[in-house]
């Protein structure tokens, strides 16, 4: 049962993560609020990139991002980043498909060569925590990100704040 709910939930924030992110101008992707974030298109490349961990999380018991190949392309090109986010997505969903009730309680870690860095806990946590929670964190600086550059931001959750103040 928990794992129809998360098949939904992916479903449902993918198509909101994609709105997200087709509404990145590429004139601003090297925008950046402060010298310690990231780029508007690094962020970008980042949240397109967290959908290619699902893989990592579903598939292994110990996910070792050193010997991972992971994909990215140029921070400056929002086509390109889409096109990472679409393929990256399509992936998580083959491995969310591959899940069953039993592997969400398995114990998962991550590590980066012999460090690790998340985990043991169950599979379950690493999704709801690691996966979906870190994507909605890095969309909520993306919609800051947005607005500091007098962007319009979508609605993903219904109308947003300037929508709502039409009319």
């Amino acid at each position: 049962m928990i794992l129809q709910y998360l098949m939904q939930e992916f479903e449902h924030e993918v198509e909101s993560s994609r709105k997200l992110l087709q509404a990145i101008p590429e004139k601003d992707l090297g925008y950046k609020p402060s010298a310690t974030s990231w780029t508007m298109g690094e962020l970008a490349q980042h949240i397109a990139t967290i959908y290619y961990w699902y893989v990592g999380t579903y598939t292994q018991d110990v996910y070792d991002m050193a010997t991972d190949q992971l994909e990215s392309g140029d921070t400056n090109d929002i086509k390109e980043t889409l096109s990472l986010f679409e393929s990256n997505v399509k992936k998580a969903r083959t491995a969310l498909k591959s899940l069953t009730e039993d592997k969400l309680q398995d114990n998962w870690t991550m590590k980066v060569g012999e460090r690790i860095v998340l985990g043991p806990m169950p599979r379950g946590i690493v999704a709801r925590g690691f996966l979906f929670n870190h994507i909605y964190h890095h969309r909520g600086e993306m919609i800051v990100y947005l607005r500091a550059t007098g962007n319009k931001v979508p609605g993903m959750y219904g109308p947003t704040y300037e929508d709502s103040k039409k009319g």
